[in-house]
This record gives structure tokens, sequence and C-alpha cells, in this order.
């Protein structure tokens, strides 16, 4: 099971959106996916059409040891399943401040979970706080959306020197394995320089340290598109909504590289035991 948490701390870069576009297509590739919403403000479960009301099985639940994953995960489709958030998790952060091993507590609970998953996606909060660090001791990859604008790279590096510690200290298996551009305007020759900026940036750090060695810039560029806009009014993914759309393809599009980054791997595994 692939497990991949898309962070990053700057909101309105599509971050969400992707999240659950992403799942939604891998789902539609045949792949079984587990989203886990991991923002207080729930926008992943409101897109996909749940809502985890007071008192029932949450995120928040989860984290305060009062349920297991299973008791809340909630199923959307036959290959779609959500783990809900809602605004209780907010309180997470000062309750769990004073845990002993608070870091571990999402990746201990997924351990015991056994369904069997091909990817577990974690849409994480635009912050830095206990809840991604959680997400990032608990996964193995690290996706990040960014959009082409000066502005939305203003914290990127401290951004990754918070993941690079975690992979470092907290979980020596972290990678950042995708960066994807969203928004993305080709008619502009901004979103043209930010990217070759961003490309060149990441190729230059991929040969200086092991946590960027398999990185890779997505070559799909996720489209501004209003059907994304609306989509999550109607408690629907892209693919529900307006599955001719551009959204649809950019988002399909991403997921057939994200699979495809799976049978680069095996080769790779192959040529280094030959």
């Amino acid at each position: 099971m692939r497990t991949i948490a898309v962070i990053n701390q700057k909101g309105g870069v599509g971050k969400t959106t992707s999240s659950v576009n992403l799942s939604a297509a891998l789902a539609e590739s045949g792949r079984r996916v587990c989203l886990l919403d991991l923002d207080p403000q729930a926008h992943a479960s409101l897109h996909l059409g749940i809502t985890a009301n007071d008192g029932e099985p949450s995120m928040y639940e989860i984290l305060c040891g009062q349920c297991t994953v299973a008791d809340a995960r909630q199923k959307v489709s036959d290959y779609l399943s959500v783990v809900p958030s809602n605004l209780d998790l907010a309180a997470s952060e000062l309750e769990l401040a004073g845990e002993v091993g608070r870091e571990m507590i999402l990746r201990d609970k997924l351990a015991e979970d056994d369904e069997p998953f091909d990817y577990m996606i974690l849409d994480c909060p635009p912050s830095l706080g206990v809840l991604t660090i959680n997400a990032l001791v608990a996964v193995n990859e690290v996706f990040l959306p960014l959009q082409p604008h000066f502005l939305a790279l203003h914290g990127l590096s401290k951004l990754l020197r918070t993941v690079e510690v975690v992979s470092r200290r907290l979980n020596n298996s972290l990678r950042l394995s995708g960066v994807m551009l969203c928004m993305y305007d080709s008619n502009t020759r901004l979103a043209a320089e930010v990217s070759t900026d961003i490309d060149e940036f990441f190729g230059a750090t991929r040969d200086a340290q092991d946590f960027f060695n398999q990185a890779r810039f997505f070559d799909t560029r996720i489209r501004r598109n209003i059907r994304l806009a609306e989509a999550p009014s109607f408690g629907q993914s892209i693919f529900q909504y307006a599955p001719q759309s551009n959204g649809a393809v950019d988002y399909q599009s991403l997921a057939e590289e994200v699979i495809a980054q799976e049978s680069a791997k095996a080769r790779d595994s192959q040529r280094m035991a030959a």
C-alpha cells in the first residue's frame, strides 16, 4: 500500500481539491483508496458529501483514542472510502500537546487497521502543527501541490526543511515523491516562468539530498477550471459532477502518472537486484 500525505502550509493552492480528486481518479482506475481528512475545516469530507456530526466517529476520536480507524471510515463508492473530520479536530492540537509520543499516534492507529487498500491519501491542514507531523510520521510519501505564482513559493523552503527533519528524526522512509502544479493558466508567461524555477530548484536539490531523490515534477498541469470549484458544493468529486471537464481530464492524467511511478520503482528494484 502506498501512503501519501498531500501537504502545503499555504492555503488556496489546490491541496484539498487534489487530495479528493486524485483519490477519486485512482478509485476510478480500480484502485482501492482510503482518504483521511486531517483538516479541522473538513473540506475533503464535505467535498465528497460526508459529514461527521457531534458524537459520530471521526479523525478527532481516532487521535484521542476513542475509536479505531475502521469505526470512523465511511464508504463513498466501491473503491473509495473516507475517514472524515470535523471542527472538533482543532482541539486535538491542545489536547495532545502533553501526550507522550503524540507524533506517532496516527501511525500506530493505522497499523492496527488491516483493511486492504492500494492507496491511503492524507489531506493535511494548512499548517505545520501536530496534525501535519502525525501525517508525515504515518506515511512514506509526500505530494506537494503548488500554484504557479511567486507568492505561492513563499515559505516553501521552511516547509521542505520541516518535512526533511521529520524524515531524518522520526520517519526514515519518508520521501518527497511528487510535485504538482494546480490552478495552472497556460496563457500566462508567469506560470511558465515559475514552473521552470520550481523544476530547476528540485532538479538541483535532488542530487544533493536523499529526501528528494525520488521527487518527480508531474507532467500533468491541473488547469484552472470552474467545474473544480463547483463540485464541492454538490458533495461530489469532479468525476461525478463533470466527468467531461478539463478538471476530470487533468486529474485522470495525474492519477496515471502516479500509477506509473510504481512501474518505474519496480524496474529500478529489478536493476538493483541484477
